[in-house]
């Protein structure tokens, strides 16, 4: 597999989803510390990783929140985490893991299903702008 930066995380995602893609721009936007890089998951890049970590994505439908030589973590658990990395008023979104893995990915899951009927599909992956290019892997 290709070298991936140290101390970054690596959030891959649905690059046609317009829900994925807005939920990218957030992510930019609240990044203060520099921390995330992104790449689709229809991407070289992406299934480079896909492979490396053995998922199944015909199983999971998800993001993927992959922290290289640390672990990964997908659905409600990704996005938690990633809301946590921000801090301030971000923290507040903490509050939904007192609720069961279980009960959070059946809420994720209900969303990740009806994306394209309620926010659209874009026909190719998003390209970013030359001032985010540098927050893609690909």
């Amino acid at each position: 597999m290709t070298e991936l930066p140290e101390n970054k995380k690596i959030i891959l995602f649905d690059g046609v989803c317009n829900l994925c893609n807005n939920s990218v721009l957030k992510v930019i936007k609240n990044d203060r510390k520099n921390t995330f890089l992104f790449t689709a998951l229809q991407s070289d890049s992406g299934q480079k990783i896909i492979n490396h970590l053995k998922i199944n994505t015909s199983k999971i439908d998800s993001i993927i929140l992959y922290e290289p030589g640390v672990s990964y973590d997908i659905k409600s658990t990704a996005a938690l985490k990633v809301m946590n990395d921000f801090g301030g008023f971000w923290q507040l979104t903490q509050v939904f893991w007192i609720f069961p893995e279980g009960f959070r990915n059946l809420v994720y899951d209900f969303i990740a299903k009806n994306r394209y009927k309620w926010f659209g599909k874009k026909e190719s992956c998003m390209l970013p702008t030359p001032e985010l290019k540098a927050k893609f892997l690909d």
